[in-house]
C-alpha cells in the first residue's frame, strides 16, 4: 500500500507540476497573474473534444491544433486586455478573472455539461511497477511532465527567445536599453503559458471528464504550486508541487478523500505567514520591505 501510494503520489504530483508550469512561466516574464489560466485549461479540453466529435479530425490532430488555438486565445488575451493594465495588480487580477470567469460560465450556458465530454487516453493498456498496476496514461504523465519540465529549461537558457525572456523576468529596464520589446515578449510568454495549460489539459484530462469546475480547480491548484514554491521560480513551482501533490496522496489515502481539497490552501496559508516569498521565491520579505 505504501509504495502504491508513492507511484500514485508522484503522478499527482506531476500533474500538479504541469498544472502550475505555465502559471508561473507567464508571472515570471511578464509578472503579469493570469486568473483566466483555469479557463483556458478548461477551454482546450472542449475544443479538443469539438475537433475530435464535431469537426471529425483524427485525435492525433485535434490535441495539437486545440494547443495552438489556446496559445493564441492566449496571446490575444494579452494585446487586447492585459497590455493596457499590465503593471496595475489588482486590474490585472480582476481582468483576468473575469475573463476566465465568464468564457467557464459561457460552456456551462451552451450545455457543456455531463459525463460524455472525454478525451481518448494516448494508449489504452497498463504496467506493473514494484507491484503496482499503472495504467499507461498516467506513466506518460510522468515522462511528459519531466520533459516538459526539462525543455523549458533548454529554451530559457539556449534560445534567443527563451535569452530575452529571462532578461525581461530579471531587469526589465535594461532588456529595453538592449532593444527587447518587453510588450512583445510579455505577450509571447502569456501566449507560450496559456500553450502549456493547454499541453497539460491534453494529458491530464483523459484520465476524467471534462468538466466546467475544473476549471476552477486548476486555478487553485496553480495558485497553490506557484505561491508555496515562490511566484516566477520554477524550480519552487516544481518542489512545491511535489510537497503538495505526495501530502494530498498521502491524505486521500490515510485520511479522508474531502480532506484533499484542503491541502493547497494549508499550504498557502502556512506560506504566507512563514515565508511569504515562497521555499524558493525572489520577492521581498516583510521584514526587507519596512
Amino acid at each position: 500500500m505504501f509504495v502504491g501510494t508513492l507511484i500514485y503520489g508522484l503522478v499527482n504530483s506531476v500533474v500538479l507540476a504541469l498544472v502550475a508550469l505555465g502559471f508561473s512561466l507567464t508571472f515570471g516574464v511578464s509578472g503579469v497573474s493570469n486568473f483566466a489560466y483555469g479557463a483556458l485549461y478548461i477551454t482546450a479540453g472542449f475544443l479538443a473534444w469539438m475537433l475530435l466529435h464535431w469537426a471529425g479530425l483524427p485525435y492525433v490532430l485535434a490535441a495539437p491544433l486545440a494547443i495552438v488555438i489556446v496559445g493564441l486565445l492566449g496571446a490575444l488575451l494579452y494585446r487586447l486586455v492585459l497590455q493596457r493594465v499590465r503593471g496595475l495588480v489588482l486590474n490585472e487580477v480582476i481582468a483576468t478573472f473575469a475573463i476566465g470567469l465568464a468564457i467557464l460560465e459561457l460552456f456551462r450556458y451552451l450545455g457543456f455539461v455531463g459525463f460524455e465530454y472525454t478525451l481518448p487516453q494516448f494508449y489504452d493498456g497498463s504496467v506493473e511497477l514494484f507491484g503496482v498496476v499503472l495504467d499507461v496514461q498516467r506513466l506518460l504523465i510522468i515522462v511528459i511532465g519531466v520533459v516538459l519540465a526539462a525543455g523549458m529549461w533548454l529554451f530559457t537558457h539556449h534560445t534567443r527567445l527563451g535569452l530575452a525572456f529571462r532578461g525581461i523576468a530579471q531587469e526589465e529596464q535594461t532588456a529595453l536599453t538592449l532593444g527587447i520589446d518587453s510588450d512583445r515578449i510579455a505577450m509571447i510568454s502569456v501566449g507560450v503559458g496559456a500553450g502549456m495549460a493547454a499541453l497539460a489539459a491534453i494529458v491530464i484530462l483523459p484520465l476524467g471528464t471534462i468538466s466546467v469546475s475544473k476549471g476552477y480547480d486548476v486555478l487553485l491548484n496553480a495558485l497553490a504550486v506557484c505561491i508555496v514554491g515562490g511566484l516566477g521560480s520554477t524550480g519552487g513551482a516544481v518542489l512545491a508541487a511535489f510537497l503538495i501533490g505526495m501530502t494530498q496522496t498521502f491524505t486521500s489515502t490515510y485520511l479522508e478523500n474531502h480532506w484533499v481539497m484542503v491541502v493547497p490552501l494549508v499550504a498557502i496559508l502556512i506560506v504566507l505567514g512563514v515565508k511569504p516569498s515562497g521555499l524558493i521565491g525572489h520577492s521581498k520579505e516583510l521584514e526587507e520591505r519596512i
